[in-house]
């Protein structure tokens, strides 16, 4: 055992024969300054006396760690055309070339984006276009956009039992998220709307990862969720010790999206609670205003509470929150009917 006189600070090993041999109500004199060290031979005693660490617990501990990694790793990676028409939506060089020779490698984000285009210019998903005619016709932007939805799409549209989810209403609240916060980023700052976009998309990306957890827990999760005392993410983290949104900026690390939607979806449940960050604020406001429209809410949408500073910084009415939501559920209807 070691201990420190508390008088001259020097250190001492004293073995367990001797501790015997001193017993409980000897005075320990220093050898260097003679001052009693009785207390912290004492102190010592106590502490290590203290329990063990439940060991089963610890164990427990590290296995949900463990698993945790695992799914993250078993998650799939995003396919290469998303890299590729995210760099092309930075690039203020890109050239109409450059989409058409990616969506003729990818021949079936290319099928998907050829019936987004037909819903865009004609209204009708069915619509046969060529590339090269929707490339002439659709803006760049637009047509990358095109390319990362036909990316995401089977990623976000699997069945999440554990949320209460059925296959495709994840898929249609990450629509609904990414076109509010598109829009609000645009009254706001339009140099956000892009990122907004993005950030919309792949907001709850961390319940694909914690969605066999969930799943385990779900009766413990649904007690907590009917007492209605708690946010959502308060009581994943009071079951697993993390949430949705903590996982979603692993899963944004592991898909390399940009660090700024990474921190901004870390938040985008309580966006005020650090430093000033806007674009968690509108990504904060358009997750709300999805909820409240009832676009795949699931278990969560009861229990989703506004950061009210986040909403007084956009200062949106509710007149134009009402526009929103209307506005909001049409593009997803549009969109969906292109992935049936």
């Amino acid at each position: 055992m070691n201990i420190t006189c508390p008088h001259c600070k020097k250190r001492y090993s004293i073995s367990d024969e001797g501790i015997k041999k001193i017993g409980e109500r000897a005075v320990v004199p220093c050898p260097a300054c003679k001052g009693n060290m009785r207390s912290s031979l004492d102190a010592a005693q106590a502490v290590d006396a203290q329990p063990a660490p439940d060991v089963e617990e610890a164990a427990e501990d590290n296995s949900l760690k463990s698993r945790l990694q695992q799914a993250l790793m078993d998650l799939p990676a995003m396919p290469q055309a998303f890299d590729q028409a995210r760099g092309l939506m930075v690039d203020a060089h890109a050239r109409p070339a450059d989409i058409e020779q990616l969506l003729e490698a990818n021949p079936t984000v290319s099928a998907l984006v050829l019936r987004l285009a037909g819903m865009a210019m004609y209204g009708d998903a069915e619509s046969k276009n060529p590339i090269q005619q929707i490339i002439v016709a659709l803006d760049m932007k637009v047509l990358t956009e095109f390319v990362i939805l036909a990316c995401a799409s089977d990623l976000l549209a699997r069945e999440l039992s554990g949320y209460g989810l059925n296959a495709g209403d994840l898929w249609r609240h990450s629509l609904g998220v990414a076109y509010c916060a598109r829009e609000l980023a645009t009254r706001m700052n339009p140099d956000l709307a892009e990122d907004a976009f993005l950030a919309g998309l792949f907001h709850d990306c961390g319940k694909l990862v914690l969605e066999s957890f969930v799943a385990e827990q779900r009766e413990s999760l649904l007690s907590l969720v009917q007492e209605e005392k708690q946010a959502f993410p308060d009581i994943e983290r009071s079951i697993f010790g993390f949430d949705h949104p903590q996982i979603g900026a692993d899963v944004c690390l592991k898909w390399r999206l940009p660090k700024s939607l990474t921190v901004a979806i870390a938040l985008h449940h309580n966006p005020s609670k650090l430093e000033h960050n806007p674009l968690a604020c509108v990504l904060h406001a358009a997750d709300a205003t999805a909820m409240m429209s009832g676009i795949g809410a699931g278990i969560e949408g009861a229990l989703y509470r506004i950061d009210e500073k986040a909403m007084e910084l956009l200062k949106v009415d509710d007149d134009r929150l009402g526009v929103l939501m209307v506005d909001a559920a049409g593009y997803v209807n549009r969109t969906m009917a292109c992935f049936s």
